[in-house]
């Protein structure tokens, strides 16, 4: 099993998380990566693919994600494939793109920040998740609707975590999907994500 971080994140985010599937008895391993470092391309390139290489033998391979993570496990999937009964799970995905993004991505700031990859993020046609195609795997989608951050809460429309829209965390070829009081970071804390992360990757299904 595979566990990918967010932007501005690092695998210590989800080591809560590593530890609860260890203890059901999944094989883990975090992947890390440097966010500013790289465009999409460069960070799957560099450090998606070998974690993968890493489990190629391993059937099922069981995949957690958060926020960015997402992407790029969806951009490695264009070309290549899960084993049969591998599981996705993301968590916050920004599956149609960042509103945030559009509105900042022009900064300065967010620019040093967030690096080339940010850059990608937005929702127009130009964004790397509009250039994305549909994978084939059992993918769960959690989004949050608590915001921490109502400076870009006040840049998305409807219902949001502080970071990204409950709207587009959505992927029309997901199996199941749910929203959790939860804010954009914080949610790889939670006790009740962890608890529907678990249930999916045993079941194909969220507890309603």
């Amino acid at each position: 099993m595979l566990l990918v971080h967010g932007m501005f994140h690092s695998a210590y985010t989800m080591t809560l998380l590593a530890r609860d599937l260890s203890a059901a008895a999944y094989r883990v391993r975090q992947v890390s990566y440097p966010t500013r470092s790289y465009d999409v391309a460069g960070l799957v390139d560099r450090y998606l693919r070998p974690a993968f290489d890493a489990f190629r033998d391993h059937r099922p391979l069981h995949i957690v994600t958060h926020s960015l993570g997402g992407i790029l496990v969806r951009f490695y999937l264009q070309t290549n494939a899960l084993p049969a009964d591998s599981r996705i799970v993301m968590l916050a995905p920004p599956n149609q793109g960042s509103e945030v993004a559009d509105r900042t991505r022009h900064w300065p700031l967010y620019r040093w920040l967030a690096g080339r990859v940010g850059e990608q993020l937005g929702t127009g046609p130009d964004g790397i998740a509009r250039q994305l195609g549909p994978i084939d795997a059992e993918i769960g989608v959690i989004a949050a609707r608590h915001s921490l951050q109502p400076w870009f809460s006040a840049m998305i429309p409807g219902e949001d975590d502080g970071m990204v829209s409950v709207a587009s965390t959505r992927l029309a070829e997901m199996r199941d999907f749910i929203v959790v009081d939860s804010s954009h970071t914080l949610m790889v804390l939670s006790h009740a994500v962890r608890e529907q992360v678990r249930h999916f990757l045993a079941k194909g299904c969220f507890e309603h």
